[in-house]
C-alpha cells in the first residue's frame, strides 16, 4: 500500500467534516424542540382563602407554582388558610354566595380576568354572588 495521495486525502478530510457537519445539524434538530421548552419560563400565580373568616391572599408574578402558593398563603396569613386556585399565564377569580356561609366560594380560572370572573360567577349560580378577589399574570 503506499502513502495517500494529496487529493485522496484531501476528499478523506471533507468526506470527514461533512458528515460532522450533518451529525450536529441532525442533534440540533432533534434537541431543538426540548431545549424551547426547557426554556420557556411562565409566570404563575394563586389565590388563597380562609373560609370561616373571609381572609384572602394573592400572587400573581411567581416564577414557580409552587411559590405562588406560598405567596399566596402568606398573605391569607392564617394557619388555616388553603390555595382554592392556581394558574399559570392566565387569570384566576373567586366568588362569594354570602348565604352559604364558609361553603359559598367558588373559584374558577381563565385566560383574562373576564373569562375568569364569569366563570367563578356562573358556579356561583350568579344572583347575590359577587368577585371578592381576582388576580392575573399577565
Amino acid at each position: 500500500m503506499g502513502v495517500p495521495s494529496k487529493k485522496a486525502l484531501g476528499d478523506h478530510v471533507m468526506r470527514a467534516t461533512f458528515l460532522q457537519l450533518a451529525l450536529v445539524a441532525a442533534m440540533a434538530s432533534i434537541a431543538g424542540p426540548v431545549l424551547a421548552k426547557a426554556v420557556k419560563k411562565g409566570v404563575h400565580g394563586a389565590i388563597a382563602l380562609q373560609r370561616e373568616t373571609g381572609q384572602l391572599g394573592y400572587a400573581y408574578a411567581a416564577a414557580t407554582s409552587r411559590a405562588a402558593k406560598i405567596e399566596a398563603l402568606n398573605q391569607c396569613a392564617h394557619p388555616r388558610c388553603e390555595v382554592v386556585a392556581s394558574f399559570s399565564n392566565a387569570c384566576g377569580a373567586l366568588a362569594r354566595k354570602p348565604a352559604h356561609g364558609p361553603k359559598g366560594y367558588f373559584p374558577a380560572t381563565g385566560a383574562t380576568r373576564q373569562e375568569a370572573e364569569t366563570k367563578a360567577l356562573r358556579l356561583c349560580a350568579a344572583g347575590e354572588c359577587e368577585v371578592k378577589a381576582w388576580a392575573c399574570t399577565k
